[in-house]
């Protein structure tokens, strides 16, 4: 082989690891937390910060969402939300636990029972942080498009807070995005 192949073959192979190099990595999977005592996770939760979505467009501040547990396994969801004017509004759905997650990923739909056949009406909901109290929870989706931190109470310390958003980050949410909600 001549040196000037060599040469070429040489500065090839390195641009080709530049270029490789220059590209974004693969984003990991989205990881849920072991699993979740549905017992336990039930109850009032108030909306923290959440990234802006088509659905809660109307809502400006206020918002919650109760879970219920069912005796067929399944929750019965009610979100609710401050809108203009003052107006209380309510969203009623159901949550599904998947199969084999140990309560860590659920699908929940809002749309009615007859459609429930629909695959498209049925929206992910991966708990993927969970404080051992259960009192702060983050709540995303395997596309990262979705993204909600959740609370106890209405309003977290900084500490709290930020904490639940440094663990979305390095999950490849981008915080940047979040939407901190008002609560009274």
């Amino acid at each position: 082989m001549s040196t000037q192949l060599a040469r070429r073959l040489l500065s090839s192979l390195m641009l080709v690891c530049a270029a490789t190099a220059a590209l974004p990595t693969l984003a990991q999977e989205v990881v849920t937390v072991p699993s979740v005592d549905l017992k336990r996770y039930v109850g009032k939760w108030y909306e923290i910060a959440r990234f802006p979505n088509s659905f809660q467009k109307k809502c400006i501040g206020n918002v919650t969402a109760e879970y219920r547990a069912r005796a067929d396994g399944d929750i019965d969801v009610v979100n609710r939300c401050k809108v203009e004017g003052g107006v209380l509004d309510q969203a009623d759905g159901l949550a599904r636990i998947t199969e084999g997650s140990n309560n860590t990923k659920l699908q929940v739909r809002f749309a009615p029972a007859w459609l429930a056949w629909f695959p498209l009406v049925w929206g992910d909901y991966w708990i993927i942080d969970l404080d051992p109290d259960y009192s702060v929870a983050t709540v995303g989706t395997p596309s990262r498009d979705y993204l909600w931190i959740l609370s106890r109470k209405p309003a977290l310390s900084t500490a709290e807070y930020e904490a639940a958003v440094n663990n979305a980050t390095k999950q490849g949410f981008d915080t940047s995005k979040l939407v901190k909600t008002p609560q009274q």
